[in-house]
C-alpha cells in the first residue's frame, strides 16, 4: 500500500488565546509551541501511522525549520527523498491562534512551499506511476497542482484532492480529482457562492457535476457527505469535546485515502475518516495529533 503525498511543509507557530483577537486589540497568549505542519506533510504523517509505505515530494528551506521539518518526517517513516532544500529561502511557516473552544484562526507563510514547480512533478514520475493514490493539497502553487492531477491521471495513480486551503482564482485542477475532500467553506469557495447559502448535500452533488469521480465533503461536527455516481448519503460525525481541530481534516483525507486504497467503500471509509479527524482534535498540534491505526480501531469498537 504505497501513497504519494504532494504538498506543504510547515513550523507551525501554536499559542492558546481566549479568543481571536479583533482588528486593532492585543490579546494575552500562552503555551507558545513550535510544531512541525503544514497539510501535505500532515497527511504523509497521518498515512505512515496509518501503515501506508508513504513517500513525500515537496520543498523545504535552507533554516532551522527546514531541519526540524525534514528530521521529524523521517522519524515518522516518510519517505523524504523527493524532499529538497531551496537555497537561501525560508522554510513555510503556519502562525496558529487556538481559542477557548479548539477552534482555530491560521495565517500561512508560505515559503519554500512556493518553490514546488511543474517540473519538480515531472521529475518524480515513478513516484506517481508506483503509488496506489496521490494526496494533494492547495497549500502548492496551483500549477504545481494541475501537473500532479494531470500526471496522475496519465499514468493512472488515483488523486485525492483535499480542496484548502481556498483561494482565488478557483483551482479549477481539483475537479480533476479522482476524490475531492473539501471542508464547507472550501467547497463554497470552489462554486463560488456565498457560505452557508446551500445545503450541504446539495454542495457535494454540484461539485461532482464539475468532474470529480467523487465528493467526500468534511462538515466537522456534522460529519460528512458522500456523493458519487447516484449517491448521495451523510455519515455522522463522533461526539467529541475538542482541544484543536488544526489539522482533524488533514487526518480525514489521509484516512480516507488509505481506506479506498485498501478497498473500503466510500461511505465505510468515510467513517473510518470521521474517527481519524476526531481522535486529532483531541489532541494539541497537527502532527503530534495524527492518530494510529490501532487507535482509530480502538476508538470505533467503542462505538460499534
Amino acid at each position: 500500500m504505497r501513497i504519494l503525498v504532494i504538498g506543504s511543509v510547515n513550523m507551525d507557530v501554536v499559542t492558546r488565546v481566549d479568543r481571536v483577537p479583533a482588528a486593532g486589540e492585543n490579546v494575552r497568549g500562552s503555551d507558545l509551541r513550535t510544531i512541525p505542519g503544514g497539510k501535505g506533510a500532515n497527511q504523509a504523517v497521518a498515512a505512515a501511522r496509518l501503515g501506508a509505505e508513504t513517500a513525500f515530494l515537496g520543498r523545504v528551506g535552507d533554516d532551522e525549520f527546514g531541519q526540524r521539518l525534514r528530521a521529524n518526517l523521517e522519524h515518522e517513516g516518510v519517505g523524504v527523498r523527493a524532499l529538497e532544500t531551496v537555497p537561501g529561502c525560508a522554510s513555510g511557516v503556519a502562525i496558529i491562534l487556538i481559542d477557548a473552544a479548539g477552534e482555530n484562526t491560521i495565517v500561512v507563510t508560505p515559503g519554500a512551499n512556493g518553490r514546488l514547480t511543474p517540473d519538480d512533478v515531472l521529475r518524480a514520475r515513478d513516484l506517481v506511476a508506483e503509488a496506489d493514490a496521490v494526496v494533494l493539497q492547495l497549500e502548492i502553487p496551483p500549477e504545481t497542482v494541475a501537473r500532479a492531477v494531470g500526471l496522475a491521471r496519465e499514468v493512472g495513480t488515483p488523486a485525492v484532492v483535499d480542496a484548502g486551503p481556498p483561494r482565488r482564482p478557483v483551482d479549477e485542477a481539483a475537479f480533476g480529482a479522482t476524490i475531492l475532500t473539501p471542508n464547507e467553506a472550501e467547497a463554497a469557495s470552489l462554486l463560488e457562492v456565498e457560505p452557508g447559502s446551500m445545503g450541504l448535500e446539495a454542495m457535494a452533488v454540484d461539485l461532482l457535476a464539475r468532474g470529480p469521480e467523487a465528493v467526500v465533503l468534511k462538515a466537522g461536527s456534522r460529519g460528512a457527505v458522500v456523493a458519487h455516481g447516484t449517491v448521495c448519503e451523510s455519515v455522522p460525525a463522533f461526539a467529541i469535546d475538542p482541544v484543536d481541530t488544526t489539522a482533524a481534516g488533514d487526518a480525514f483525507t489521509a484516512s480516507l485515502a488509505v481506506e479506498v486504497v485498501k478497498g473500503t467503500d466510500l461511505v465505510s471509509a468515510a467513517r473510518v475518516a470521521n474517527a481519524a479527524g476526531a481522535l486529532a482534535a483531541l489532541t494539541l498540534g497537527a502532527q503530534p495529533s495524527m492518530p494510529t491505526e490501532a487507535e482509530i480501531a480502538e476508538f470505533l469498537a467503542g462505538r460499534d
